[in-house]
């Protein structure tokens, strides 16, 4: 029984779980285990019961009794003067507002940053994790990694636990020798370099304002201004973005938060109502 002690129980639900391993019911795999270090579920097959209510499989749907429903909006672009980011505060779960005050920007490192979109224990502890290899690498290479190269190592760790259901929709960036870069990764391993990224369930309505009034010659309080309008229109129209606004930005001397509102504020801010005319 020893073969299922470490790793091998990450296979569970997903197309790894050989067919001897679902055969075994939740006593023989408690006892080799331990209930009190991993709880399997109370059923008969533990395996099926995962893949059937919390399927890991890349690209199939087995109809879950439990979704996992998620919403966001973050932003990030490069422009003349270094790189803005921008995100809102609000956890959804489903129509549920779990939080409005979630810290959506990871500080890696003084000049790195990471955003958060998808499952937010996913990319807490993995872009944490980043920061750590990152400043192994400092040590050991006395110089501050690059932002492709940070970047690459998170795009590693999610190749390694594909199909294994992680939720993650990041972008990565900072200022190196090279100048501002600006990084998308997912939990599929994708990563594409770019000039402008929008993830989350309100990106489509923040797109809609990037593409209008983006350009690269933005001065600073220009893309400061950018980055909060694109953010408070992705609030206002979508129901699973909102609370607080808080924008990045990185320059050569490393990355500083330089606005942090509520929403709601900002709309009546940009939008004051005006009275009605009640002879109408």
């Amino acid at each position: 029984m020893s073969r299922f002690i470490g790793s091998n129980i990450l296979d569970i639900g997903s197309s790894k779980w050989s067919q001897d391993m679902s055969a075994l019911d939740a006593d023989s795999l408690g006892a080799s285990m331990g209930f009190d270090q991993f709880t399997l579920p109370a059923v008969d097959n533990p395996a099926e019961f995962a893949k059937t209510n919390f399927s890991a499989e890349k690209g199939q749907d087995y109809d879950q009794q439990i979704q996992f429903m998620k919403g966001t909006t973050t932003l990030a672009f490069k422009f003349d003067g270094g790189v803005v980011v921008s995100v809102d505060s609000r956890s959804t779960q489903g129509p549920f507002i779990a939080s409005g005050s979630v810290k959506k920007v990871i500080e890696i490192n003084p000049f790195l940053l990471g955003t958060m979109a998808g499952g937010a224990a996913d990319c807490s502890f993995w872009e944490r994790d980043l920061g750590r290899q990152c400043r192994l690498f400092e040590l050991r290479n006395k110089e501050r990694i690059s932002v492709a190269a940070a970047s690459k190592l998170l795009a590693n760790t999610m190749y390694s636990y594909r199909g294994y259901g992680l939720s993650m929709g990041t972008m990565i960036t900072g200022w190196d020798k090279t100048g501002p870069q600006l990084y998308y990764v997912d939990n599929d391993a994708s990563r594409i370099h770019g000039d402008l990224f929008s993830v989350g369930s309100g990106s489509t309505y923040a797109y809609g304002v990037l593409d209008s009034y983006y350009r690269k010659d933005l001065t600073v309080p220009e893309a400061i201004e950018l980055g909060k309008r694109a953010i408070l229109h992705a609030t206002h129209r979508d129901a699973y973005s909102g609370g607080i606004n808080n924008v990045y930005l990185v320059t050569e001397n490393g990355w500083q938060k330089v606005w942090s509102t509520d929403t709601h504020e900002m709309f009546y801010e940009y939008y004051p109502v005006k009275k009605v005319d009640r002879g109408l």
